[in-house]
């Protein structure tokens, strides 16, 4: 079975790029961190969250670490500001002496690590005393609708295809296991909080199209199958979303984001 495939920055874009930047921005908002401070962006991909803390919150320096090579090929296209810096890196083992950030945050990546308890680790680590550390994840088990529509109609047609779906596989998406996340790696003052966006396509195309890019577990999962199953996972979709009477396709998008602090003034 195929598993999801991380290298193309340009599909991840057309994919969940797009949304994903209006997300940070709510998000970044959400941490309220002064100007001048020292960023971490952990699992960076694109730099969706980088650029946005760039905008926002006149940061000192901002460092994304991401082990896709392609990915961090888009970042340094699209991120051009000489405060940006990216290196390849592990979330378990990150490339980067203790206590050096003001803030340390990751962006739609946490759940793809093998062991999350150990990147929570290290975000604890390269903390400096008092730095928040935070994180948002995709609600893939309710709140993503534009993936949750594609693995319920997947399903339909292929049960074996559930084994991909990411509302099973990544259990830490979720208010519970976020927070226990955080609290188990030493954060105080945990919050989770949901940040919901629309996420409007003009028509059928639009929804469908980033699916054929191959990025991500549903992209790849749909491409490995034959022309025919293709197709047929198409129509279904095609019947099954909602659409307005000019076309239109509106579902919206919620993530799951948790904050904390590092101990110390």
């Amino acid at each position: 079975m195929a598993r999801e495939v991380w290298a193309r920055g340009d599909a991840y874009e057309a994919y969940v790029g797009r949304w994903s930047r209006r997300v940070a921005a709510r998000f970044v908002a959400w941490l309220d961190v002064p100007a001048g401070r020292r960023w971490l962006d952990v699992g960076c991909g694109t730099g969706a969250l980088s650029a946005t803390v760039l905008t926002l919150t006149d940061p000192a320096e901002v460092t994304g670490v991401d082990p896709s090579d392609g990915f961090l090929a888009t970042a340094r296209a699209q991120v051009a500001d000489p405060r940006a810096s990216f290196l390849t890196g592990d979330a378990r083992t990150l490339p980067l002496p203790a206590a050096g950030f003001d803030a340390v945050v990751s962006g739609l990546a946490l759940n793809f690590v093998p062991e999350p308890a150990e990147a929570a680790v290290e975000f604890a680590r390269v903390a400096a005393p008092g730095a928040v550390a935070a994180a948002y994840v995709w609600d893939y088990a309710e709140g993503m609708e534009l993936m949750r529509h594609f693995w319920d109609a997947a399903a339909a047609l292929d049960p074996a295809g559930g084994e991909l779906d990411e509302g099973r596989r990544f259990p830490i998406c979720r208010p519970g296991p976020l927070r226990a996340l955080w609290t188990d790696a030493g954060f105080a003052d945990v919050s989770v909080e949901a940040i919901d966006i629309p996420t409007v396509f003009t028509g059928f195309d639009d929804y469908w199209e980033p699916f054929l890019g191959g990025q991500g577990a549903a992209p790849a999962y749909l491409m490995a199958l034959s022309e025919e199953r293709r197709a047929a996972v198409r129509d279904l979709l095609r019947d099954r979303l909602p659409s307005n009477p000019d076309g239109a396709i509106s579902l919206t998008a919620r993530a799951w984001a948790v904050r904390g602090y590092a101990p110390g003034a």
